[in-house]
């Protein structure tokens, strides 16, 4: 953080820490697919905003200095956790001066409390890529995992403001049936392809194959957080047309024109498979995501069979 940039956050912080309180909760989730769950369990009783845009790779957020101001004004803040934000938010946090989503304060929730995360690494190693020491943070494409993250949510909401406590069990006890119903339906559209092999462009869709019966056989990079290489792009080629792989995932920020280009030679579709809300239209809810991906998957996989 450049002097210059740190002197004009403070000088926003200090006109804006005298600002008067609302009656709502201020929630501040790192990501738009927090911030979706969060508004299905907060209700009318929060305001919720994220600091990621849908299109933005969540482990390389730009800061700006409105996010001090937006932090700086948190009641609650929702961070991913499992290292996902561990570029780019403890600077935010350190310079946005808010006890109340201080680490291990009611206000500071970490949404991988209680999942059950895939991909820990038996050793840390910096030469494997950019691996995460807590295993896979990219665990909300789970519905199930999805599930556990709002009830950590609908805690710290009540632990936050018990008036509304009732409102956030009930909302809770609502999104849980949405989900639970949702899931038989993505399953049941799944089902056909359970086994599928597909190809993603970063380690981001292990909790979905894993929840929905698909392999991934490998990924465009090389290494998590690495370029792909000729040599490698020329191994998943020739491990696609050995198992008749036809589907490539994408997320917004991932090369296309890379993905494609493999497409081309193993005769594949590439599918924009974004993660977060907002990020393709219709998709503003958590659920409304999950119906996106599972219906676009399926759509191809049934085409391609």
């Amino acid at each position: 953080m450049t002097g210059t940039w740190k002197l004009a956050a403070l000088t926003l912080l200090a006109g804006w820490n005298h600002a008067p309180a609302t009656k709502k909760l201020n929630v501040v989730a790192t990501t738009p697919d927090l911030a979706a769950v969060a508004r299905e369990i907060g209700g009318d009783a929060i305001d919720v905003a994220a600091l990621a845009k849908p299109t933005e790779d969540a482990h390389f957020v730009d800061p700006k200095p409105s996010n001090l101001i937006t932090l700086n004004r948190a009641d609650v803040l929702i961070e991913g956790g499992a290292e996902l934000e561990l570029g780019w938010l403890p600077p935010l946090l350190d310079n946005a001066r808010n006890a109340k989503i201080a680490a291990g304060a009611r206000g500071r929730i970490v949404a991988s409390t209680g999942i059950r995360l895939l991909e820990i690494p038996a050793t840390f190693d910096r030469s494997k890529g950019d691996i995460h020491a807590l295993g896979n943070p990219h665990f909300m494409i789970d519905p199930v995992n999805a599930k556990i993250v709002a009830g950590v949510i609908a805690e710290h909401l009540s632990q936050v403001d018990p008036a509304d406590a009732a409102a956030f069990k009930a909302n809770l006890a609502r999104f849980n049936a949405t989900i639970d119903q949702k899931l038989l339906e993505w399953q049941r559209q799944l089902a056909p392809f359970r086994g599928a092999k597909i190809v993603t462009y970063h380690k981001d869709f292990v909790y979905f194959a894993s929840r929905f019966g698909l392999d991934i056989i490998g990924e465009l990079e090389p290494k998590p957080g690495i370029s792909p290489s000729p040599s490698h792009l020329a191994e998943i080629v020739t491990a696609m047309k050995a198992n008749k792989v036809r589907v490539i995932t994408v997320q917004p920020y991932q090369n296309r024109k890379t993905a494609e280009t493999v497409a081309r030679q193993t005769n594949a579709t590439v599918l924009d498979m974004p993660q977060q809300p907002g990020a393709v239209p219709n998709t503003a809810g958590y659920v409304d995501l999950m119906d996106y991906l599972v219906r676009t998957l399926a759509t191809a996989l049934e085409d391609k069979q």
